[in-house]
């Protein structure tokens, strides 16, 4: 059977999964002990149709890339397979970082190529087919940037280039310096946060024909949290109204499935560890959400109806 799993054209010639598999979670989760449980998500993921992997060189206290990068280098016939993007410009106090005294954003040219030496080492690739700017720096100079930017591309190391949590005038900024576009945005998103819809994040997107990428696509799983929300009281029985409606395995899905109806049409980051989970979130691409059941589900999280 074919994955409901398709594509979305991030630049003219590269493309990621219309899911991507994030992560962060990788050195802190009960569910991967070793290479081989890595190995068999890698695999679940690809089963699945989903080939975009998400990275950062801080995930896991500099830790994460380096472990699935272990895996990779004993299954090298895998990276053809999928797209690797990573993060560099967080600067976190860590026992392997002694030069950092205070957690704080680098956005220096130095930086930015010493963190992709050290993400192509530990992630076992010659090549990153997307690098993002983490976290918007105040003292980002946007031509040094670009400096570091155009050297990685022409030496081959990076393929393409975006940002994550910019909002639209820090987009344009760095855009501005720049000679190839910024092929992506990731920013957080969900029905528990609704920032990006409005603020012009997702129209910016739209405009430009590309897509974001999004974080913590089910609210931190606030959404499954039993302690008292009034927003999720609100959205999770008209999320459990729609996985009957349009036969889900479970709320998170129909959640996914929500963002996916947006006009800019997203690529949401899994966080999950467990390879059933990862194949549940496929079916959330297979189906179009009615217009009047996505504004109930926009109501609900909202707290009022739309003027």
């Amino acid at each position: 059977m074919s994955s409901p799993v398709s594509r979305r054209r991030m630049t003219k010639d590269l493309s990621f999964s219309q899911l991507a598999w994030g992560a962060w979670r990788l050195r802190n989760s009960s569910d991967i002990k070793n290479t081989a449980d890595i190995l068999a998500l890698v695999h679940a993921c690809l089963d699945a149709g989903i080939s975009t992997f998400d990275h950062a060189d801080v995930y896991g206290g500099y830790g994460c890339e380096a472990y699935f990068g272990g895996a990779l280098a004993k299954a090298p016939e895998l990276r053809s397979k999928m797209e690797i993007v990573t993060k560099c410009s967080v600067a976190l106090v860590k026992d392997t970082r002694p030069d950092h005294r205070i957690n704080h954003y680098n956005t220096t040219k130095a930086h930015i190529l010493l963190s992709v030496e050290n993400s192509l080492r530990n992630l076992a690739t010659d090549y990153i087919d997307m690098l993002l700017i983490h976290r918007p720096d105040p003292l980002m100079i946007a031509d040094e940037v670009a400096e570091a930017f155009n050297e990685l591309h022409r030496m081959g190391k990076v393929r393409h280039f975006g940002v994550s949590n910019f909002t639209p005038s820090q987009f344009n900024l760095l855009q501005s310096r720049l000679d190839t576009p910024l092929a992506t945005n990731q920013v957080e998103c969900s029905v528990l946060e609704l920032a990006p819809i409005f603020d012009g994040t997702f129209d910016q997107m739209q405009q430009r024909q590309t897509h974001p990428m999004i974080w913590s696509p089910l609210g931190g799983a606030r959404l499954f949290n039993t302690k008292a929300d009034p927003t999720v009281d609100r959205v999770r029985p008209v999320l459990e109204r729609m996985r009957d409606k349009y036969n889900l395995p479970g709320i998170a899905e129909v959640a996914i499935a929500w963002l996916l109806r947006l006009p800019c049409q997203p690529v949401p980051v899994l966080g999950t560890m467990k390879a059933h989970r990862i194949a549940d979130a496929a079916a959330s691409c297979g189906i179009q959400f009615d217009r009047q059941d996505w504004f109930e589900i926009l109501v609900a999280a909202q707290g009022h109806s739309v003027p």
